[in-house]
């Protein structure tokens, strides 16, 4: 493993308001692209240290500390022990190096084994074949196409909705070099 997971500083704010202002970045996750000042930026980063509904982790690399990413638990429902778990790489230089991956199985991981989930689940832009196959590789599963679900770049775009289950994980878990 080359990243880990850590509860967010306040200070994240300074490195993550830039990925928030980042066009490619936002043009490929689902969430809406809005503009923030820095001061924004802090408070929703303040906000999510004190969210005990959600969980926020800064994904950092074990070689320096570098805060590199954000992976969340958030939508939870405790009944039927689901949630969503976006999770994004923010320091472009790291795409493709396959960290996203690592650090969405440690997300899992914590997700499964430590809370108890048994679904996690993703809606990722069709048009994000790479997101889809770290997912796979995680090992969720496409569930269907929510056709026309958001509206990003002056278009109407279907998502994905994947998930994973933990007896799923299981299997690529007990095969994965932690």
């Amino acid at each position: 493993m080359r990243v880990y997971l850590r509860a967010l500083e306040l200070d994240d704010y300074k490195t993550s308001i830039k990925w928030r202002n980042d066009e490619e970045i936002w043009s490929m996750v689902g969430g809406q692209k809005y503009f923030v000042s820095s001061e924004y930026e802090k408070k929703w980063v303040e906000n999510a240290i004190f969210d005990n509904q959600n969980i926020r982790l800064a994904i950092c690399l074990k070689e320096n500390s570098q805060f590199i990413g954000l992976a969340s638990i958030v939508n939870i429902n405790w009944i039927n022990r689901s949630a969503h778990a976006p999770s994004m790489i923010g320091a472009k230089e790291y795409w493709g190096t396959g960290l996203a991956t690592e650090a969405r199985m440690l997300l899992l991981k914590f997700a499964f084994y430590e809370r108890g989930f048994n679904r996690i689940w993703a809606e990722i832009l069709e048009s994000n074949i790479v997101s889809q196959k770290m997912c796979s590789k995680c090992g969720y599963k496409k569930e269907g196409l929510l056709r026309q679900s958001v509206y990003k770049n002056g278009k109407f775009q279907n998502q994905y909705i994947m998930s994973v289950l933990k007896m799923d994980f299981d299997t690529i878990a007990k095969n994965y070099s932690w």
